[in-house]
């Protein structure tokens, strides 16, 4: 048996994937950052980027548009105690046609159950920068 925070990242991964956004940031605390390492579209060409709950939208439609709605990812593995959690995943989406896909963690910080803080940590950055060009 794991965590039960592994098993809230994993239930709020599988919101955010239905596309339930209130149901995802429910799973949030108010005051919730979270931060996607450019340059990108996404970050709008800088070093990086930071989101709260009330912008998350900025983060979303973006990653929507460029990937024509193509957008999805895979929870490999998720680990946590009461304090952090990190996932594994695999993110897939179409750029002019082409599959693309890369493989990322999320490193979450949790208070009382609920993301705090969350970042993004590609394996790749250079990939992760071309899917997101």
């Amino acid at each position: 048996m794991g965590h039960p925070n592994e098993h809230r990242l994993r239930d709020l991964y599988a919101l955010f994937a239905r596309g339930d956004m209130p149901g995802f940031l429910a799973g949030c605390t108010d005051d919730v950052v979270f931060t996607v390492p450019g340059p990108n579209q996404i970050t709008r060409g800088q070093a990086s980027a930071v989101f709260t709950k009330e912008n998350f939208g900025d983060l979303v439609t973006p990653v929507m548009q460029i990937s024509g709605g193509s957008f999805s990812e895979e929870v490999i593995d998720v680990c946590a105690n009461d304090e952090h959690g990190v996932l594994l995943l695999v993110h897939r989406l179409q750029r002019e046609g082409k599959p693309v896909e890369y493989r990322t963690a999320h490193v979450v910080q949790l208070t009382d159950g609920k993301i705090a803080a969350w970042q993004e940590w590609p394996g790749d950055l250079s990939g992760f920068g071309a899917a997101w060009k």
